[in-house]
C-alpha cells in the first residue's frame, strides 16, 4: 500500500527541530496503519514487525531497509530474527518522532512488496 508519505523525501534534522506533535501523530499514524508508536525511554519511536517465511528472506528484507536508510540518510534500528524483522524509526537528534519517521515507515512498507 503507497501512501502519499512514500513519495516524499526526508529532510534534514537538526537538534532543534520540532518534534510531532499529538495533533500531527493522529493524522499521519493513519496514513501507515501497520505502524504502532512506542515509548522507550522517554523517547517516541514508531515500530512494525515484518513475518517471513525463513531466515533468507527476512535477511534480505533487512538489507533493503538498510538501503533505503542510508538513501534517506536517516537510520533505524533493525532487529533480524528467524522469520522475522522489526524496525523501529525515530529521530536520534530530536529525541522522538520528526515526519522523517513516518516517510520512512512508508516508504519501508513498499519494500515488502518489491
Amino acid at each position: 500500500m503507497s501512501s502519499e508519505l512514500s513519495i516524499q523525501k526526508c529532510e534534514a534534522c537538526h537538534v532543534d527541530a520540532p518534534r510531532v506533535t499529538d495533533e500531527e501523530l493522529a493524522v499521519l499514524i493513519k496514513q501507515i496503519p501497520d505502524w504502532v508508536p512506542q515509548v522507550r525511554d522517554g523517547i517516541m519511536m514508531l515500530e512494525r514487525e515484518y513475518k517471513f517465511k525463513n531466515y533468507k528472506l527476512a535477511w534480505a528484507f533487512a538489507n533493503k531497509v538498510s538501503e533505503l536508510a542510508e538513501e534517506e540518510f536517516h537510520h533505524p534500528a533493525i532487529l533480524l530474527e528467524w522469520g522475522k524483522v522489526t524496525v523501529t524509526w525515530w529521530s536520534h537528534s530530536i529525541k522522538g518522532l520528526h515526519k522523517n519517521d513516518f516517510i520512512c515507515a512508508a516508504k519501508t512498507d513498499l519494500l515488502l512488496n518489491e
